[in-house]
């Protein structure tokens, strides 16, 4: 529990600390939950692209690593593999987290 407070408060301080960025996104259509949270998440985070590994959605699912594993290869879980490395986008992560809480 610890760990995901530290993840938690990690995310929480880098949102914090960086300026907004002047984005304007022109549409006609009403935006879903998700976009609103896509379009937010780009506006604050330093870098919404950054891969993140098995462990860090390990801990922030709070599942074991096999668990981790089994779900990097889901085939609605946005993951890319690179080697033996499995990572995901932090913006496809946080979509893709949002979407399962239905």
């Amino acid at each position: 529990m610890e760990e995901i407070s530290h993840l938690t408060n990690q995310v929480m301080n880098e949102i914090r600390n960086t300026e907004t960025k002047n984005i304007v996104i022109e549409t006609k259509e009403i935006l879903t939950p998700e976009q609103r949270m896509a379009l937010d998440t780009i506006r604050r985070v330093k870098n919404p692209f950054v891969m993140i590994s098995v462990k860090e959605v390990m801990k922030d699912l709070n599942v074991c690593e096999t668990i981790a594993y089994k779900i990097f290869r889901r085939e609605d879980f946005p993951s890319i593999n690179i080697g033996k490395s499995n990572q995901i986008m932090l913006l496809a992560y946080l979509i893709w987290k949002m979407s399962k809480r239905v």
